[in-house]
């Protein structure tokens, strides 16, 4: 097929995509689907070898949240049964984040619910930050706090983190249908004040929100713009008592379908398996391994996930293997990409179908 014969060569060459390439594979019959997860099973190949990266979350904070995303369970105005409270202490952030440790990951998620943090919340996660990393000095720490002030950003790199995730869902055509309280730009601009201060960009998607293919490509591109090291893919999980509540718009083949389209537009960054994997990739979950180097062990905000052996055990029988501590995630080039600011602009403003050298 010479559209994913196309692709491939992109992907090994870290070459952008036309447009029509990608929407195109979502556009793929079922008959070619597994060509897809071969072709795209390459590229990750390619930059990743069969490691995949164990990611674990921490919910600092749940519910109470006076944003109205359309997706969330947390949401102003939800009437979804979930669990909620103020923030964890120190202390329990880090035997919470135990856990997932001890289970091999690698990551350390740490998520509030909120509009965006405070400076006093900003102390508070500094402190649960240094929690962790006095029993686990090389584990890396991810926060996802909400919008970010200025200033934010560079004080939670002081204090150890080395990520900040930040997703911008969906397209920005569509984005005040799922959520009126802020808008996109409010998302870009944070990602990029937390690239700008020298951390590591984690930004992805949430596909099955009744969103087009259209929108699907926008989005994935509007992150390559942005140039994430880590691209989370989530799948809508419909929670009652939320707006989005009876959006089952998704198969596991079109699941596929997009992580294959995700990994040829970004195809050395970290694409990550993430919520809802379980309920709509079902079975198939070990295919989609062959797209996403990375996966969330264990439970997510608040929706139960696999039980973690389970992960372990559809790893091993894959074929694949859990990535250790003492390798390091992503390729070269990218190594130290959060402390490169200037040359991610750069890197942003070449254009589509312009090759990036190897070490750019």
């Amino acid at each position: 097929m010479d559209l994913l014969n196309t692709l491939v060569d992109k992907g090994l060459r870290r070459e952008l995509p036309e447009r029509d390439e990608a929407r195109a594979v979502l556009e793929t019959s079922d008959d070619e689907l597994l060509d897809v997860v071969a072709a795209a099973g390459k590229v990750r190949r390619h930059w990743f070898g069969r490691r995949v990266k164990l990611n674990y979350l921490v919910n600092l904070k749940s519910g109470l949240c006076p944003e109205d995303c359309s997706y969330c369970s947390q949401r102003l105005g939800s009437k979804a049964e979930i669990l909620k409270y103020t923030w964890l202490k120190p202390d329990e952030a880090a035997s919470a984040a135990e856990a997932g440790l001890k289970g091999g990951a690698k990551r350390v998620c740490l998520v509030a619910s909120g509009r965006g943090p405070t400076d006093r919340d900003i102390d508070r996660v500094s402190q649960t930050i240094s929690a962790i990393k006095d029993q686990h000095e090389s584990v890396e720490v991810c926060a996802c706090l909400g919008l970010l002030s200025e200033g934010q950003a560079a004080r939670l790199q002081e204090a150890g983190a080395d990520a900040y995730n930040h997703n911008l869902n969906t397209s920005e055509a569509t984005y005040a249908d799922i959520c009126t309280t802020h808008d996109f730009s409010d998302r870009q601009e944070t990602v990029r004040q937390a690239q700008g201060a020298g951390l590591s960009a984690c930004s992805g998607l949430i596909a099955g929100m009744g969103e087009s293919d259209e929108d699907l490509v926008d989005v994935v591109f509007a992150l390559r713009e942005l140039d994430p090291d880590s691209v989370p893919v989530n799948f809508l999980i419909p929670f009652e008592g939320t707006p989005l509540a009876d959006e089952w718009n998704l198969t596991p083949q079109r699941a596929l379908r997009i992580l294959a389209m995700v990994r040829f537009v970004h195809p050395d960054a970290e694409v990550r398996l993430a919520a809802g994997r379980e309920v709509h990739l079902r079975s198939m979950q070990p295919l989609a391994l062959h797209l996403a180097n990375s996966i969330f062990l264990g439970d997510y905000l608040t929706s139960e996930g696999q039980a973690g052996q389970a992960d372990l055990d559809m790893i091993a029988d894959a074929g694949f293997v859990v990535e250790g501590t003492d390798t390091t995630t992503l390729p070269e080039h990218r190594e130290g990409a959060g402390n490169r600011a200037g040359d991610l602009v750069a890197v942003r403003r070449r254009g589509a179908g312009t090759a990036l050298p190897p070490n750019a």
